[in-house]
């Protein structure tokens, strides 16, 4: 039988912004299972705003990346925990499509880790670089 590990959530570049100067941001949930692999649950996650790349810091970034993969805030017919049990149940159901049966309660309670890829990184580094560079008058 094929256990869940941990939830992890990848942050990177959304390419698809128009405005490369602002923050914009693609989050893909996956669950990492025992056996090493992986089963992605959500990849059509992210945010953009009008903050500058070098105004970002990790710290908000891995944050934020946590809150957009869900659960959604709840319909006006809902409360939290309504909109919580629908969206565990919903990634079970996802994971029931592709054989593996590991249910909501389980899931909800398993570690979750985002991860910034190294594009998202080197983009806040040179970002700050470049800000610190301006500074010194380089």
């Amino acid at each position: 039988m094929t256990r869940a590990s941990k939830l992890v959530t990848l942050a990177d570049l959304d390419y698809s912004s128009a405005d490369k100067s602002r923050v914009s941001v693609a989050a893909r949930l996956g669950l990492l299972l025992e056996d090493g692999s992986s089963v992605l649950l959500l990849d059509n996650r992210g945010w953009s705003t009008s903050q500058r790349w070098s105004d970002a810091s990790v710290d908000d970034i891995e944050e934020t990346a946590f809150g957009v993969v869900g659960p959604d805030a709840p319909a006006e017919d809902q409360d939290d925990e309504e909109m919580a049990t629908e969206y565990w149940e919903s990634l079970s159901e996802i994971l029931e499509q592709r054989d593996l049966d590991i249910g909501p309660a389980e899931l909800r309670e398993l570690p979750h880790e985002v991860r910034l890829s190294q594009r998202l990184l080197k983009r806040i580094d040179a970002a700050i670089q470049d800000l610190n560079g301006r500074d010194r008058g380089l």
